[in-house]
Formats: structure tokens, C-alpha cells, sequence
């Protein structure tokens, strides 16, 4: 076996506690940021994801990663060492493009052997790794063929083969499923997360679909304008949203901004701009708000649909229908308050009859459900 190639083995059988750690990483473009001090630890094994809107800095995080780019301050680690001067074909990790950025003119079974060549690999090994490779993507009878006779979820799992062929420590993920239809999207969704159990590898994904990091993540980063707004479970970053960015950009929700007029340990008094008064739920980390302005998050699902005020409700408004779309499962309203402000609000759809355009109805959701995120 190659020097290169034992190395790579070393450092993919070590065992830290994390696979990867950015340490107050900047990445500067003719002067400009791109990454500002970003800080994460990846620990063995975990299916990590990197979410943001475009521009963010997410896929400039995971070329810094992979060697592609180096940082202008700070440090990157991949099992416990610095890869400060370390190339990216020397690094234990592989990526998978958007793009795939297979060779046309080589077969299916050449692609995947390709940086088993470039490290002068003996032909058995060889052979056995891009069977193995193959088999594990269920690509095997394909072997022969070149990517133009393969659909885009084929050319997907050559990719993704040709990169674990190399046995990384880490797979990297960029924008992986971004290029295919919405019902092939899902399906090797299933392949990934399959793939991820079946391995036990440490997979960092970097993704603009939100869906697509909730359904897959053991943990999310949320990334806006090359800061890291959030790293939490999915559940968390749903459910807990530490700032008004993360709320609006995961998933939909209803944003108010106030100002705290009381509070308790459990609950905030809120008056929004428009006169609302809105009992809400302090965040759970972070400092603690007890004055000054403050936006209100309440999940469209959240809020509860009547045609008479309901009873023991903390918040409770009245409105009017605006528009209504069947979405089949479920139900998407708009609906104006007396105060001006539009709530969207998204319900099951159930054999109810639901009330006609302009009907006067009553909207409302609990303390827990109403949440108060602090304001930069």
C-alpha cells in the first residue's frame, strides 16, 4: 500500500471525540468576510448540516473543510489534527458535488476507481473496493456504462460511490441533491440517510432546503451573512429558535414585533406595534428578556381556527378570512386581524366545513406556542 494510502488509513481508523472543528475560522474575499468567526465541532459519525440562504457562507465553510480554501484566520481540524498545511487530496475526507463532476469519457466502474489509481492502488484491491463501492449504492450493473446513459439519480449514486471508495473520515456533501426533481429528491434522501446509518461515517451536507436538513440531521448550523446563528437539533432549531433569522428561515411562522411590558420566569406581557396584547414564552437559553423590543414567533400550525372566542385562551384576536388554499392534507388561510396584521395559519384538513371568504373568525394559540426572541 502507498505512503499516501497509509496515512489516509491511519487517520481514518483514530478515534477523538470530533471529526472536525473550525476554530474562530474568518474567510476574507478582496477584503471582504465571507465565514466571521465560526466555531463547530463535529463529533464521530454525526450527519452534520450546514443551512442558509444563498450567500451565507455555508459552501465556503465546507470548501475550507475539504482544502478547497484556505482560512484567512483561524483553524481547521479533522481528527484531532490541523490541517492548516495539508492539501485536499491529502485530507481524509471526500466530497460529492452538486454537479457530480463525473469523467464522461470514463465508465461508471472508472470513475469510481479513478483516485484509487491516482493512489497506485494494486489492481485486486482495486477491483474489490469499486465492487464494494458499487454494490453499496446498488450500481453494480451499471458498472459498464458512461454517465450520459445514466439518469441524474444514477449519476447521483456513482458520486457518491466514487467518493466512499476512498474510505474518508469524513463525506462531504455540497448542495448533493439539488440538481434532481422533486420526487427523485426525496428517494435519495432515503439513500443518504441509509447510507449514513449503514457506514457510521461522519457526513457534513451544506444545503438551502430546509426540509431536506430537518429530515436528515442529527444536528443543523443555521448560517446568515457568514455567521452561525444556531446549532441545535432539529427539533430545537424548530421548536427553540434562538433568533428571529432562524425562526423566519426554518419553516414558515408569524413574526410580531413588541415590546415586554411584564414578565415572570414563565411568561412575558407583550404589546406589539399594532396594539396586540400577547402573553409569550421567554427563549430557553440564552440571556434573559424582561424589557425592551422583542419579536414574537407563533408557527402557523400552532394557532387555533373558531367562529366564536374560545374559552381560557391566553391569546385569542379577531379576524377576518382573506384567502384560503387547499393543499390537500392540509388547509393554508390568510387571515387580517383588526389590527392589520396578516397571520398565516395552516390547518389539517378535516371534514369540517370551513367558513367562507371575509366570515369573521377567531384566532388563538397557547403561551408555549408564542415565542419571544430577542432583537440584535
Amino acid at each position: 500500500m502507498s505512503q499516501a494510502a497509509t496515512q489516509n488509513q491511519t487517520l481514518t481508523t483514530a478515534s477523538p471525540e470530533f471529526d472536525v472543528e473550525l476554530r474562530k475560522v474568518f474567510k476574507l474575499f478582496n477584503g471582504e468576510a465571507v465565514v466571521r468567526s465560526v466555531d463547530l465541532s463535529i463529533r464521530r459519525g454525526e450527519f452534520f448540516s450546514i443551512l442558509g440562504p444563498s450567500g451565507c457562507g455555508k459552501t465556503t465553510t465546507l470548501r475550507l473543510i475539504g482544502g478547497f480554501e484556505s482560512p484567512s484566520m483561524g483553524e481547521v481540524l479533522i481528527r484531532g489534527r490541523s490541517m492548516t498545511r495539508v492539501p485536499p487530496y491529502r485530507r481524509p475526507v471526500n466530497t460529492v458535488f452538486q454537479s457530480y463532476a463525473l469523467f464522461n469519457h470514463l465508465t461508471v466502474w472508472e470513475n469510481v476507481a479513478f483516485g484509487l489509481k491516482l493512489q497506485k492502488h494494486r489492481k485486486a484491491e482495486m477491483q474489490v473496493r469499486v465492487d464494494d463501492a458499487l454494490k453499496l449504492v446498488k450500481m453494480e450493473a451499471f458498472a459498464r456504462r458512461f454517465p450520459a446513459q445514466l439518469s441524474g439519480g444514477q449519476q447521483q449514486r456513482v458520486a457518491l460511490a466514487r467518493a466512499l471508495v476512498n474510505r474518508p473520515a469524513v463525506l462531504l456533501l455540497d448542495e448533493p441533491l439539488g440538481a434532481l426533481d422533486l420526487k427523485l429528491r426525496k428517494e435519495m434522501q432515503m439513500e443518504i440517510s441509509n447510507l449514513h446509518r449503514e457506514l457510521g461515517l461522519t457526513f457534513v451536507m451544506v444545503t438551502h432546503d430546509q426540509e431536506e436538513a430537518l429530515s436528515l440531521s442529527d444536528r443543523i448550523a443555521v448560517m446568515n451573512q457568514g455567521r452561525i446563528e444556531q446549532i441545535d437539533a432539529p427539533y430545537r432549531i424548530y421548536e427553540q429558535p434562538k433568533t428571529p433569522f432562524v425562526a423566519d428561515f426554518i419553516g414558515d411562522t408569524n413574526l410580531f414585533h413588541g415590546k415586554i411590558e411584564g414578565f415572570t420566569s414563565s411568561t412575558l406581557w407583550i404589546n406589539t406595534d399594532n396594539g396586540l396584547p400577547m402573553k409569550a414564552q421567554p427563549p430557553e437559553a440564552g440571556p434573559s428578556l424582561t424589557s425592551g423590543p422583542v419579536m414574537v414567533s407563533v408557527r402557523p400550525e400552532k394557532i387555533q381556527v373558531s367562529l366564536s372566542p374560545p374559552a381560557e385562551v391566553a391569546n385569542c384576536f379577531e379576524g377576518r378570512l382573506l384567502n384560503l388554499m387547499y393543499l390537500g392534507t392540509h388547509v393554508h388561510c390568510t387571515i387580517e386581524l383588526r389590527s392589520g396584521d396578516r397571520v398565516t395559519v395552516l390547518q389539517p384538513n378535516t371534514s369540517n366545513l370551513l367558513p367562507s371568504t371575509d366570515t369573521p373568525i377567531f384566532l388563538s394559540w397557547q403561551v408555549q406556542d408564542c415565542l419571544a426572541l430577542p432583537v440584535e
